[in-house]
Order: structure tokens, then C-alpha cells, then sequence
């Protein structure tokens, strides 16, 4: 435990030392000093921070400091009562104010009284319940605005969580604030009443059990209560200050004394006026000497202030001449080259769906798709950068990767989007249309017709549905795009945290991060995902010393993700369903590929191509009619060149080899592809 973790708390036991023990009055003394620089000092850091967290434990300190003022006051009360005397501060207190007349003495003490508690502590209170209110209140539109300008790119992840970690203090601050101004309230009151029972009970006391005469009883301990209370008072009235201070702080970029200087005197010309007005207050029985002493300070402040003005503005002036030289520097061009790795833009029919003011959650929709991929296919995607395009229809959006468009699509807001079941019998009313995810057929349909499409079996979705859904099947048809070098090293970083050997073994030596960068490419083309990252890691160090091959490698890869890859197309069953390739066609695609010192590739004539593909066409039509995935199942060896045939016409179908699929899962074969 270190010093100040002691200090703290001894303090704390002296506080309930005072409310139990007496003390004598030379430690009275020095603990009423010590109160009293303590509260000063807290008023002087709440006029100096810049932000209210930077003094976060102020409600804390509120409550020990009320609790120790209160200790004292009961202390001093035992020692005026039982001795007639409470050290020679509050002595020295008493006889200074009162100065011979108790009368006034108690006036004074009362009127300080009544400001702190009608004035400074009544308004702290309400100030605080308002502040703690409208903190509560604006939390959630201050989270979606860092949300925003994290998917817009203008943050960081760890810039995001110190601002969400802000705004989650700041409203404990003034929710703490909100109860800590009960206690300065409640310490008014309690002052109050202390010093009338030691002005009551101090003369029943001194005349009836000391002997004292009225005259002399008044003297006494009217000096010594009065003495007691500005000790406590004047505490109390610093820490109420410093309440107020705190809690009426707005948002600036420097203290307290900045604010009131700079602000006060933007306007040097009302300085002239102000000191124009004193002036002639001066030619009124007012002392001339002292109104032209006043508004000669003003007057001459005002010149002061203009000269330093104008200074400024022409300083300005040169920065902003400055910077616009700059942007003409050829090497300010660079900037406007830079590119984001995904833009989504939309006309400004849509605006309702990202605006946060107007119920529009497609950024947290957006926050929850970068997380949903990063879950399902192992990679972080980089934020999405969301813009309105004026150049777009109203109600058309589209979504671009690395500057290029790669999905499109028409929404209406007040619309919902029913897809078919089935064949359309007509019964549901709307406006045809393609759901964009997917391509099924679908309908746009009014409110009033929802009910009744979800009756027929209609599947309805709303518009933020519709966009986020295309968006999600988009960025994962193309996460293999944005999977570059720099994303791979920080995937190796991260697997070096738990598997620093295994990535070793592999990087950068016998494998090259492009290399790297390559299979997990591949495997990302396919829809396989990466989040296995020491399995993938283990089979590239066993097999990236016998071939540089990236597409072998990937196969490898595959092969050891076999159960990965089971559980991604198997039925709830345990049953997957096939389409296998004949023996004469595999025989013809394995004969047909050419070895190359840059790789391999399947060389078969067009006209064989055309044949294998329309027949893998008829097998994935026939599924289709049964709501089934098109999956080939072909050997090993030419299960990539198949992938490579059937790219570009039918890039959907998904082709395993036998290696891939987990021996305890059943398939069952629903066709074979053949030339025939």
C-alpha cells in the first residue's frame, strides 16, 4: 500500500475519531486550517481543468470533505459547550467579525449563511439534476456519432473505445454529480442548525450551569459559535462554489480563467461604450475621481484589446494565404489519389436510413456486418465509408470496393420487400422487382399489404434489411479482394501473440507474405473461411518446402479444413448431396492439363468446355427446382481445374474434392456430369 492509499485512509479514521473522541483545541486548530486550504484547493482546480474528467473524483471529494467539516462542527460543539473555548482559531474568527457587537456579528454570519444556501448551493442542485438529465439523454445519439465516424473512417477502433469510454464517464460524472450536490445541501442545513443549538444551548449552559450573567453568556458564546460557523461556513461556501463551477462548465478548449477572458472581451468596442456610460455616471453627484478612474481603464482596455485584435486577424490572415499556397503545391495532389477500400453511397431518398435523427440504423447495421464476416470468414474487413451521392436516383444505392462498383440497388422506404414462396399466383399486390442479395423475384408491397403477404408465406423484409443483407453477401462474394498484403501481416501478427513458432515456421521464410497472401486469397474466393489461421499455418510449413505453388498449396489447405468445409454444406442430417463426375470426363480434364514453371493450368479445347459446363448447367438447374446446393464432387487431382472450368459461367456452384469431406458424413450422390 503506498503512501497516499495510507494517507487516505487515516484520514477517514480521523473523521470518525472526531465524532466520538474529544480533541483538544490546538488540534482543532490545525484540522479547521487544514479544512480550509483543502477547499481551497479544490476551487481552484475546478477554475483551472479543461475538462470535467480530468477532476472525476470531485463528487467523491465533495462527500469526505462534507463528512470531515461535519466531524469538525462536531467537535468544536463539544468543546463550546463543555469548555466555553474551541482553539484560538475560531476564537480569533469570532472576535475579528464581531468586533464587539454580537448582534452584528450573527447578521454577518447569517447573511453568508443565506447566499451559500439560497443562492449556491440551491442553484448547483438544480444545475447538476439538469446536467445529469441531458447527459443521460444525449448518450445514445453521442455513441451512434462515433459509430459514424468510425464506419466513415475519420477514427480508429482505439480512438473509438477512449471516446466511448468518455461518454460512459462523463455520464457517471454527472449522475454522481446529481447526488453529490445533496450532500453540499444538506450540509447547509445542518450548519444551520448546529450553530443555533450552540447559541441556545451555549447560554442555557453558561448561566444556569457556570454562573455566567446574560451579558457575559451572550459574549461568550456568541463569539465562539459565530467564530465556529464562519470557520465552517467559509469551507462549505468554497466547495458550493466549486460545484457550481464544475457543473455549469460547458464545452471549451481551455480553463476557466481562459474562458472568462477571452470571451468577456471579444468585443473591445463595447469596452468604449461601457466606459462612455461610467463617464457620464460622473457628472452626477457620483465622485468624478472614481467614475473617470473606471472608465479611463475601460477605454483604454478597449484600445489595448483592438490593437491585440487586429494583430490576430492579420496573423490569420497569413495562414490561411499560407495554407491556400500550399494546396497549390503539386505535392498536395497526392491526397486526392487516395482511395477507400469500400464506399457506400446512396441517393438522397435514402438519407432516413443512415440518419440517426431520423430512426436510421445502417451504421450500427454496417458495425454489426464487418463484425458478423470477421466471425464467419476469419478476415477485418476496413470500415465502410458512407456518403450520399446527389448524382444517384433517390432511392438507388450501390456499393464500391477499391473504387469499383460491384452492387447496385433501388429501395423504397415505404415500402416492404415480399419474397415469393413459390411461383407468384397474384394474390399479393405490389410492384415486381428482384431481391438484389440473391436475385429471387419479389414485390414491393405498401404497410397495409404486409400482414396479408407473411399470411400467404410471403417472406418480408424491411428497406435497412434489404440493403444490409446485399451489402453482407457482397463484401463476402469479394473479401478475397480485400484481403492485401498489409491485412495479411496483420493476420501473421496476430497469429504470432499465441502461435509465435508456428508463424515462424512459415514466414517469412520458406513463404513470402504475398505468397501467404495468395492461398488465403484463394481459400476466401471459394468461401472458405480463414479464422483457422494455425491449421492453415500448420499445413503450408508442412507442405511450402516441397512446392512454391500457391494453388497447390491452397488444395492442401483445403484438405486439411476438411471438416470445416463438411460442416459448411452438410444437411441438419449429417447427409451432403452430390453431383460426381464421370470417370471419362475426369480422365479427360486430368489428361489436359499443362505443367509450367509458373504453375499449371487445364488446356481442353472450347468445344469439350462447352460440353462440361452445360451439363454441370442441367444438374444445377434440377437442384435448384429442389431447393438444393449445387455442390460437384470430383478426385483431388483436378478438383481445382474443375473450380477453374466453371468460374466464369457459373461461379455459384461450390466443387469439393474427396479429401474434403469428413469420412463419417454420408453423401449421396443426385447425378453425375458426363459428355454424353
Amino acid at each position: 500500500m503506498s503512501a497516499r492509499d495510507l494517507s487516505v485512509l487515516l484520514g477517514i479514521i480521523l473523521i470518525i475519531v472526531m465524532l466520538v473522541i474529544p480533541l483538544p483545541g490546538w488540534l482543532l486548530s490545525f484540522l479547521i486550517l487544514v479544512n480550509i486550504t483543502l477547499a481551497l484547493l479544490v476551487i481552484l482546480v475546478s477554475m483551472n481543468m479543461d475538462d470535467v474528467l480530468q477532476f472525476a473524483v470531485f463528487p467523491t471529494l465533495l462527500l469526505l470533505m462534507t463528512l470531515f467539516r461535519l466531524g469538525l462542527n462536531v467537535s468544536t460543539t463539544r468543546s463550546i459547550l463543555s469548555e466555553a473555548r474551541a482553539g484560538e482559531v475560531i476564537e480569533t474568527f469570532g472576535t475579528f467579525v464581531i468586533g464587539g457587537n454580537p448582534l452584528v456579528g450573527f447578521v454577518v454570519f447569517v447573511i453568508l449563511v443565506i447566499i451559500q444556501f439560497l443562492v449556491i448551493t440551491k442553484g448547483a442542485e438544480r444545475v447538476s439534476e439538469v446536467a445529469a438529465r441531458f447527459t443521460l439523454d444525449a448518450m445514445p445519439g453521442k455513441q451512434m456519432s462515433i459509430d459514424a465516424d468510425l464506419n466513415a473512417g475519420m477514427i480508429n477502433e482505439h480512438q473509438a473505445k477512449e471516446r466511448r469510454d468518455k461518454v460512459e464517464q462523463e455520464a457517471d460524472f454527472y449522475g454522481a454529480m446529481d447526488g453529490a450536490s445533496k450532500f453540499v445541501k444538506g450540509d447547509a442545513i445542518a450548519g444551520i442548525i448546529i450553530v443555533l443549538m450552540n447559541i441556545i444551548f451555549g447560554l442555557i449552559i453558561g448561566m444556569v450551569q457556570m454562573g455566567l450573567g446574560f451579558q457575559e453568556a451572550v459574549d461568550t458564546y456568541m463569539r465562539l459559535t459565530v467564530g465556529d460557523g464562519l470557520v465552517s461556513q467559509i469551507p462549505a461556501l468554497l466547495l458550493s462554489t466549486a460545484t457550481g463551477v464544475v457543473v455549469t462548465r460547458v464545452a471549451s478548449k481551455g480553463n476557466l480563467g481562459n474562458d472568462l477572458t477571452e470571451q468577456l472581451f471579444r468585443f473591445p468596442k463595447l469596452l468604449y461604450v461601457a466606459g462612455g456610460a461610467i463617464f457620464l455616471l460622473g457628472l452626477t453627484p457620483i465622485p468624478f475621481t472614481l467614475t473617470m478612474l473606471i472608465s479611463s481603464v475601460m477605454i483604454f482596455g478597449g484600445y489595448w484589446l483592438s490593437r491585440e485584435t487586429a494583430e490576430l486577424d492579420i496573423e490569420e490572415e497569413d495562414e490561411e494565404r499560407t495554407e491556400s499556397e500550399q494546396m497549390k503545391a503539386p505535392e498536395n495532389v497526392v491526397d486526392l489519389i487516395s482511395m477507400d477500400p469500400i464506399e457506400f453511397e446512396f441517393g438522397y431518398a435514402l438519407i432516413p436510413i443512415a440518419d440517426a435523427n431520423q430512426g436510421g440504423d445502417l451504421l450500427d447495421r454496417i458495425v454489426m456486418i464487418r463484425r458478423q464476416i470477421a466471425i464467419e470468414l476469419g478476415i477485418v474487413i476496413p470500415v465502410v465509408r458512407i456518403r450520399d451521392n446527389i448524382q444517384l436516383n433517390p432511392n438507388e444505392y450501390r456499393l464500391k470496393i477499391k473504387g469499383n462498383e460491384v452492387a447496385k440497388g433501388e429501395l423504397l422506404l415505404d415500402h416492404y420487400l415480399a419474397m415469393t414462396p413459390g411461383e407468384d399466383d397474384g394474390m399479393v399486390e405490389g410492384i415486381d422487382t428482384v431481391e438484389p442479395a440473391f436475385g429471387l423475384p419479389a414485390k414491393w408491397v405498401e404497410e397495409d399489404m404486409k400482414d396479408e403477404a407473411e399470411l400467404l408465406g410471403y417472406t418480408v423484409v424491411d428497406p435497412p434489411s434489404v440493403v444490409s443483407t446485399h451489402v453482407t453477401e457482397t463484401i463476402k462474394r469479394h473479401a478475397h479482394e480485400l484481403l492485401g498484403h498489409q491485412e495479411t501481416q496483420q493476420l501473421i501478427d496476430h497469429l504470432k501473440g499465441s502461435y509465435p513458432v508456428l508463424a515462424g515456421e512459415v514466414t517469412p521464410e520458406p513463404m513470402a507474405i504475398g505468397e501467404v497472401q495468395k492461398v488465403l486469397a484463394k481459400l476466401l474466393q471459394e468461401n472458405v473461411s480463414i479464422k483457422n489461421l494455425p491449421v492453415i499455418f500448420e499445413t503450408l510449413a508442412d507442405f511450402a518446402k516441397m512446392t512454391s505453388d500457391t494453388d497447390l498449396l491452397a488444395e492442401y489447405v483445403r484438405q486439411s479444413l476438411a471438416t470445416q468445409i463438411t460442416n459448411q454444406y452438410k444437411k441438419e442430417e449429417g447427409v451432403i448431396k452430390v453431383v460426381t463426375i464421370s470417370g471419362q470426363v475426369e480422365k479427360l480434364i486430368a489428361d489436359h492439363v499443362q505443367q509450367t514453371e509458373h504453375g499449371s493450368f487445364l488446356a481442353l479445347d472450347p468445344e469439350r468446355q462447352q460440353q462440361i459446363t452445360e451439363s454441370v448447367a442441367s444438374k444445377v438447374e434440377k437442384l435448384s427446382l429442389q431447393e438444393e446446393n449445387a455442390i460437384i464432387l470430383c478426385s483431388p487431382a483436378i478438383r481445382m481445374y474443375v473450380k477453374q472450368l466453371l468460374n466464369r459461367f457459373l461461379p455459384q456452384v461450390v466443387v469439393l474434392s474427396y479429401n474434403e469431406i469428413d469420412p463419417n458424413v454420408e453423401v449421396q450422390s443426385v447425378g453425375a456430369v458426363s459428355l454424353g
